[in-house]
């Protein structure tokens, strides 16, 4: 018996497309994640830096805190982060506890995180996120204005 020769025509294309698949895939989730990372830092940097001028134009350490925390937390909205975790840390130096004394510089940190796109936890934990962190200092001036009562 004669064995019959296969044709081939068309083969070329199916692996192209196969590979191409391939290739595409893992190069879009990348693009992604890298887009998903960028909105992530420019949301973190905007929370930090929110964070410390609200803080140094509250009247009073423990309602700059409460400020520093709504305005981080806008931020990270403005850049649609509303459910990424937060943590705002707030110093001061060299007046500790005193915060809005005159010539205090007040640094403020804002940690969160963003969660990588398309990948589920279903592989083991949690989804696999990226950790971003940002600082913003504020100085306070010597001469500050205060509220006085009229004679």
């Amino acid at each position: 018996m004669r064995r019959r020769v296969r044709d081939e025509h068309g083969s070329a294309l199916v692996e192209l497309v196969w590979l191409g698949i391939l290739l595409l895939v893992p190069m879009l989730w990348i693009v992604l994640s890298v887009f998903e990372v960028q909105r992530g830092a420019f949301g973190v940097s905007a929370a930090a830096r929110a964070a410390g001028r609200a803080y140094a134009l509250a009247p009073s350490d423990a309602v700059g805190r409460a400020r520093a925390e709504v305005a981080a937390r806008q931020a990270l909205a403005d850049q649609g982060l509303e459910d990424a975790p937060l943590d705002v840390r707030v110093s001061c130096t060299p007046y500790p506890h005193d915060c809005h004394s005159g010539t205090s510089v007040i640094t403020v940190v804002v940690r969160s995180r963003v969660d990588l796109p398309m990948m589920p936890s279903a592989l083991g934990g949690q989804a696999p996120s990226f950790a971003l962190d940002a600082t913003h200092t504020v100085p306070i001036g010597q001469f500050q204005e205060t509220s006085r009562a009229a004679p």
